[in-house]
């Protein structure tokens, strides 16, 4: 008799593949649209396509048109605007949207205030040197008028407020949008994380308002050496005052 076949089994392959991550929908288009407004193919101001068209151009989902809009509005890359004339825009970022996310870094990740105060000691005084050599006549005058404000504040939150937007406005008047973004994260922060009259007391004020009317002078006279010198003093002895005032604190809390 002739002998049987044996069929072997088939072999098991040992080859393995990674997993592939694909991309949400949302997130392609998104990443499409922003691409087109940051190269400017879109300028600013542009009206997109309103949503039903979207979803023929693209051939996409409303609901994935939608969330790809909201991404860009999180972004600030679009503004929508509700109504009959309403849409989504084109817009460019700018300080304010720089400064709204490294704000949320520093909250979330809850950044210690001795970092803070290392990150403004090592901008500040270059900002301030900045400053002295791009300053207008308006900036001088915003300047001005923000040190009287703080030598007339007559509580702590009035102090704060003007502060951080004499602080802010010196960034302004380096005239680079990068440092201006930076430091509109930082001060409030620094000041919020310092709002104490324990701590800021009226000698404080008083001395904060002779340190700012010397940078502004030196700012003033276009003097970049001193600008950048008077106010690294300032923000360090800023500095100094805080982290003692928060060791008083601990030791108080230990005891």
């Amino acid at each position: 008799m002739p002998k049987k076949s044996i069929t072997e089994p088939p072999r098991r392959s040992t080859i393995q593949l990674s997993p592939m991550a694909v991309p949400k929908a949302s997130d392609v288009l998104a990443d499409d649209l922003r691409e087109k407004i940051l190269s400017g193919e879109f300028p600013e101001g542009t009206a997109l396509p309103p949503e039903r068209e979207l979803v023929v151009q693209t051939s996409m989902s409303r609901t994935t048109v939608r969330e790809a809009l909201r991404i860009l509005e999180v972004q600030g890359l679009v503004r929508i605007k509700a109504g009959r004339s309403g849409g989504a825009f084109v817009q460019h970022p700018d300080e304010n949207s720089m400064a709204a996310s490294v704000g949320l870094l520093i909250r979330g990740r809850q950044i210690r205030i001795d970092n803070l105060l290392e990150t403004r000691e090592g901008l500040e005084p270059f900002t301030a040197r900045l400053a002295a050599r791009n300053r207008t006549d308006d900036d001088l005058t915003t300047l001005q008028a923000l040190n009287e404000e703080i030598a007339s504040a007559t509580d702590l939150a009035a102090f704060l407020a003007a502060n951080v937007e004499w602080h802010v406005a010196i960034a302004h008047a380096s005239h680079n949008e990068l440092l201006s973004g930076l430091l509109k994260a930082l001060a409030p922060a620094i000041y919020s994380a310092t709002e104490n009259e324990d701590f800021i007391n009226d000698e404080v004020m008083a001395l904060t308002v002779r340190a700012h009317t010397s940078i502004i002078r030196a700012i003033r006279d276009q003097d970049e050496a001193a600008a950048e010198r008077r106010m690294a003093r300032h923000v360090h002895d800023y500095a100094v005052d805080v982290r003692e005032h928060e060791h008083r604190e601990q030791v108080e809390i230990e005891s």
